[in-house]
């Protein structure tokens, strides 16, 4: 990497930790460029426009948030109820609650059809998919890894809107 790329990447993650601490509604380019150390002219310097910012930006938070999903994986398969229970443990974890909010934030975005939000979130659907689909013990991985993903987005809503206990009860 040359100095340029560097300074690229640093900014990134500055930007990234802005969009966990205040979310993407709180993030236009004044904000991300007071966040990055930087002015809003020279962020769309290191980026051609908003929108490969913004995925930039989405895709270092999901590879973050796979690494934290990576740690805490099962180290064998499991049946889909007691995966389901170890991933809503992991999921309602404070480190990693930011990042479904972001998630959850993204996904709103996306239903009110931003083709940004709407690509990088299928992206990364897709990618918890095949994950799920590695952590699972069943004769039909790739049914059961659509239900676990279903579930645990339907958790991550409910525990959005106070609802945790609801979650606690379906396990």
């Amino acid at each position: 990497m040359n100095k340029q790329d560097d300074r690229r990447a640093a900014i990134l993650e500055r930007l990234a930790d802005h969009v966990l601490a205040h979310g993407l509604s709180a993030s236009s380019l004044r904000p991300l460029a007071k966040a990055a150390q930087t002015s809003d002219r020279m962020l769309l310097y290191y980026f051609k426009d908003k929108a490969e910012l913004f995925q930039a930006i989405l895709e270092l938070v999901a590879e973050r948030m796979t690494r934290l999903l990576q740690a805490r994986a099962p180290t064998t398969p499991l049946p889909l109820n007691a995966l389901v229970a170890k991933l809503q443990a992991i999921v309602f974890a404070p480190d990693l609650w930011p990042y479904m909010r972001v998630w959850l934030e993204m996904a709103s975005l996306s239903a009110g059809s931003d083709p940004l939000y709407r690509h990088i979130g299928n992206r990364i659907g897709h990618g918890f998919l095949a994950w799920g689909t590695s952590l699972l013990d069943s004769p039909t991985p790739e049914t059961d890894a659509a239900k676990l993903l279903v579930t645990i987005e339907g958790m991550v809503l409910l525990k959005a809107i106070g609802m945790d206990e609801t979650c606690r009860n379906a396990l």
